[in-house]
């Protein structure tokens, strides 16, 4: 990994953590390490039953836990350098729009789930910059949930503890996520992409293209996902199943509606659900694909269905900024470039570019250089092959 963000190296942060945890809490932790994310298509589809073509990065977020006496978590940010206290004991718990509500969130999913959490301390550290639109709040949850297992001796198979750090997001937090962001937490895989469908969990690993690297365009504009814009989306995407299944009973989401029946009865949706849909709908079918574009080796097919994601996710779905319209821009016809368009969950964050490997550097140094001229904001940029899911690893690195 190559960014400008001046942290520990992925070497280098487990052990920082081990020896800053045995300083503060004066024991030796076990330490658990999960991915960040980039979506190389398929926006807003995961909610919706669709498909998506996530990627782990090698940004993360290692949990440093050790046990203590009673049933209060004493949970500290090594980013934030700030501490918080959360009672397991306490009847009916609500969030407090803060940091440590994840932590709470999936340990209150895991008692619901069963499990008995014990009382311990935990350290956190990420370099999965926050509010990017690479899921530092998954790999959080992910993070956090398997050393609360671990402590409690327990495993979950995979699938489960992405629904369960999913569910600790949509109950508790208040952001109604889709699966992807965990489920790539998860199940990432050295130098691969997951095809994963929504609705059953089923995914098949997607090997990427040998000489093309990922580029992660950081426009420094931070975006949330626990209400607002996000959740309205999601809604929206929900009054155009229940106004279409007047005219198609069997559909259950927008995963089961094709082109032809969303154009058939366009003048049946205010248009503002219309476009919402014709994202939805449209996209789905972009993954598809891009997929078949990539396993084909054709480059340019997968750059043109990644142009038409981002062209679909500014106008119809209006999730884009112009910061992120600006970051597209600036990428297009340099050379190396296979495709650029924004990911995540939009309103800010990052840009993800496919560049063959041998144009990097000229590809970074410039698109650092335009940003900066154009908006005066110094962007940050990761260099990044895809990474492993979840794992624990030795205290002393």
């Amino acid at each position: 990994m190559q960014n400008t963000t001046g942290q520990p190296t992925t070497l280098e942060a487990p052990l920082r953590l081990a020896q800053s945890f045995s300083a503060r809490f004066a024991s030796k932790p076990r330490i658990f390490r999960a991915p960040g994310r980039v979506n190389l298509i398929g926006e807003h589809t995961d909610y919706n039953d669709g498909f998506v073509l996530p990627a782990a990065i090698d940004l993360y977020t290692w949990t440093a836990v050790s046990p203590r006496p009673g049933r209060r978590l004493r949970v500290y940010s090594e980013n934030l350098g700030e501490s918080s206290e959360i009672d397991l004991a306490q009847g009916d718990p609500t969030a407090r729009d803060h940091w440590s509500d994840y932590v709470h969130g999936v340990a209150l999913m895991l008692h619901r789930s069963g499990i008995t959490v014990r009382g311990c301390d935990l350290a956190i550290f990420s370099d999965v910059p926050s509010g990017a639109g690479l899921s530092s709040s998954a790999a959080l949850e992910v993070s956090v949930a398997s050393a609360l297992l671990a402590l409690s001796g327990l495993s979950l198979p995979l699938t489960e503890l992405a629904k369960l750090c999913q569910r600790a997001e949509n109950e508790f937090v208040g952001a109604r996520v889709g699966i992807m962001d965990q489920f790539a937490s998860c199940f990432g895989s050295a130098h691969h992409a997951i095809l994963l469908d929504c609705r059953s969990l089923e995914y098949r690993l997607l090997p990427l293209p040998a000489g093309i690297t990922m580029v992660i365009c950081n426009t420094m504009v931070k975006h949330g996902h626990s209400g607002g814009e996000y959740n309205d989306r999601r809604a929206q995407c929900e009054e155009g199943v229940r106004l279409l299944s007047k005219y198609f009973p069997s559909i259950k989401a927008l995963r089961d509606v094709s082109a032809a029946q969303l154009e058939s009865h366009r003048g049946h949706l205010p248009d503002l659900i219309y476009r919402r849909c014709h994202h939805v709908v449209s996209e789905n079918e972009r993954v598809l694909s891009a997929v078949a574009a990539l396993e084909s080796g054709d480059l340019k097919e997968a750059g043109r269905c990644m142009a038409e994601s981002h062209v679909s996710m500014r106008d119809d779905y209006e999730i884009s900024c112009r910061e992120l319209d600006l970051m597209v821009d600036l990428a297009r016809g340099r050379e190396g470039l296979v495709g650029s368009r924004m990911t995540g969950g939009g309103f800010g964050g990052c840009t993800v570019n496919l560049v063959r490997t041998a144009s990097v550097d000229r590809f970074t140094a410039e698109m650092r250089s335009a940003y900066h001229l154009a908006t005066g904001i110094s962007p940050e940029i990761y260099v990044s092959t895809a990474g492993t899911g979840v794992t624990e690893l030795k205290a002393d690195g």
